[in-house]
């Protein structure tokens, strides 16, 4: 059985037998009363967060939960599918579950896979991927970096706003938490 104040946030726990990532935590102890422990749990398979409160004595078993480098092959209507780089190994994954990432996705692409037992539940983006621009209006002489900003398509249909002076056929670093241009690559 593992101790209370072990349930920190960042840490995997399995509960209900799904792996619940602990995204806030705070521990209460009050006179006369058992230590608790109240967390904000969100669930890897589904992405519900719930807010659940352990109590001291109350069981709980962290959950046995692996990154590991998968590609990206290719996607069908309601499926993604990954292969392991090593083994060539190829999973799949219900597209809803990994919605926000697909934008961010190109053929080829390594990114890591987590895994659940011995199913891929969800992947993880690099915080920071470079793309080609593929469509915007053109760049006239004196933009400068500080001018406005348009919008950009790139290579995967994600639409993103980028300075002025950014060109069709230009690289460029995005955010793939925010969604924002960062930098000229």
């Amino acid at each position: 059985m593992a101790n209370l104040t072990e349930l920190k946030q960042g840490r995997i726990v399995k509960y209900k037998d799904d792996p619940y990532l602990i995204t806030w935590s705070e521990f209460k102890r009050k006179e006369a009363q058992k230590p608790v422990m109240r967390t904000k749990l969100k669930n890897l398979k589904t992405g519900n967060v719930l807010d659940k409160t352990f109590l001291a004595g109350e069981n709980f078993e962290f959950a046995d939960v692996r990154n590991q480098k998968v590609q990206y092959l290719y996607k069908t209507d309601t499926e993604a599918y990954f292969m392991n780089e090593s083994t060539y190994e190829q999973f799949e994954i219900p597209l809803e579950t990994i919605e926000s990432a697909v934008p961010y996705l190109l053929d080829g692409t390594t990114v890591d896979g987590v895994f659940y037992e011995v199913n891929m539940i969800s992947i993880s983006l690099p915080p920071k991927m470079v793309f080609k621009v593929v469509e915007t209006t053109p760049g006239v002489k004196g933009d400068t970096v500080s001018g406005g900003s348009k919008p950009a398509t790139l290579e995967t249909g994600l639409a993103v706003n980028v300075p002025l002076f950014i060109n069709e056929g230009d690289k460029i670093r995005v955010n793939t938490e925010k969604g924002d241009y960062v930098e000229r690559a």
